[in-house]
């Protein structure tokens, strides 16, 4: 009996028990399939850098690694992105790092995160509604809400001489939302919005929408859609019938595969994307290095969400939401040091010595009322086949 009860105490003790028992688990629950997926595949890459950094310090809570738990939401269905969560929390999770959109966050904070107290800090869903649904303070965004995109894009489109234009949205809370903030906009500003009509993603032909769209006519058709899906249907079934030659494009259309999909036809279009001109972007581009871009559309604020909750967690001495929730805001804003990417340790280590630390990251975060972040974007056009920076706003 003292042989098995011996063997049992090693073997409770062993080294690979110990280091499970020694995991902060962090669900990250993004759309890696679907309308959006080109653009979560490099947040997935940039989830596992982070997660790199803070474990091989050896500061993050005595030691812990951090350990991703992939989920996928496909963006689009309300119904898989609660069930990834609720897998993801049978897993142990300690937070939800997500969603990407704004649909499958509503789903996930509602059904999941608040009955649970379960802290969120969403990299991309950029709904003003989501602040309604946040009962508990638990929600976080490192991304603007449309209200401050659907301003730039007018701002965008006024500067540029625009005086008239037809809106397309997906139909879904994110295209509704950033289609009538983009639409309040530019009617304030003295533009004419001809049409704001949705569109439903995975249709093989766009050709009866843009017949619409043209009927009403603009300078410029905006397009509030997604890369991977209606969006790059709209502009390609606008091009070959000649409908509109220069499109506005919402932050969920930039990316390379917009390129690909349409070639040098869309040549002189514009649009933004999160971005900022800040130290902090630059130092991400060098730390991340050949591993992925860091000036992709939203690699830093999926890198910021990271290390805001691990230095949240740090802050608390412990990865228990209820605990950690309170030191989002401490760690993310001012007074502090400032803590830049790349710099992860650096701040585990003042926050275990009991100093302060003001995160800027790659996205110069700056929580706002409501868990949202001010948010700056990077104007772009379309230039050489390429997307060019123009300025920040």
């Amino acid at each position: 009996m003292k042989t098995l009860i011996a063997i049992s105490l090693c073997l409770a003790l062993s080294p690979a028990s110990a280091q499970q028992s020694n995991e902060v688990k962090i669900g990250v629950l993004l759309g890696f399939t679907g309308p959006i997926e080109s653009l979560a595949a490099p947040m997935k890459t940039v989830i596992n850098i982070a997660a790199e950094e803070v474990s091989d310090s050896g500061l993050f809570l005595n030691g812990a690694r951090v350990v991703p738990i992939f989920a996928d939401t496909t963006c689009a269905d309300a119904g898989l992105a609660v069930a990834s969560a609720e897998r993801a929390v049978a897993e142990g999770i300690s937070g939800i790092i997500g969603g990407a959109c704004s649909g499958a966050t509503a789903a996930m904070l509602t059904n999941v995160a608040t009955p649970r107290g379960m802290v969120m800090i969403s990299p991309g869903a950029s709904s003003p509604s989501l602040n309604d649904l946040d009962e508990r303070d638990l929600f976080f965004r490192t991304v603007a809400s449309d209200l401050r995109e659907g301003q730039v894009m007018a701002e965008i489109l006024r500067d540029r001489g625009v005086q008239s234009i037809a809106i397309t949205y997906t139909n879904n809370d994110f295209g509704k939302g950033l289609s009538e903030a983009v639409r309040s906009s530019f009617t304030d500003m003295g533009g004419d919005v001809t049409i704001v009509a949705s569109h439903e993603d995975g249709k093989a032909d766009y050709t009866s929408d843009v017949a619409t769209l043209a009927a009403a006519g603009g300078d410029v058709l905006v397009v509030v859609g997604y890369i991977d899906q209606g969006g790059l249907g709209v502009v390609r079934a606008a091009l070959d019938l000649g409908a509109f030659e220069v499109f506005g494009l919402a932050s969920t259309m930039i990316g390379d595969r917009l390129l690909e999909g349409v070639g040098p036809r869309i040549e002189g279009s514009f649009g933004q994307v999160a971005g900022t001109e800040s130290q902090g972007l630059s130092l991400l581009a060098d730390w991340m290095g050949d591993r992925i871009d860091g000036r992709l559309p939203y690699v830093a604020e999926v890198y910021d969400a990271m290390a805001i909750m691990v230095l949240a967690m740090q802050a608390a001495g412990t990865n228990d939401s209820t605990e950690y929730v309170s030191k989002i805001w401490e760690v993310a804003n001012a007074p502090g040091e400032k803590i830049y990417p790349g710099q992860l340790a650096k701040g585990l280590e003042l926050l275990a010595a009991g100093h302060e630390i003001d995160y800027v990251g790659g996205s110069a975060v700056e929580l706002i009322g409501g868990g949202e972040s001010a948010g700056a974007y990077r104007e772009v056009e379309i230039r050489d086949g390429e997307f060019a920076t123009v300025r920040f706003r």
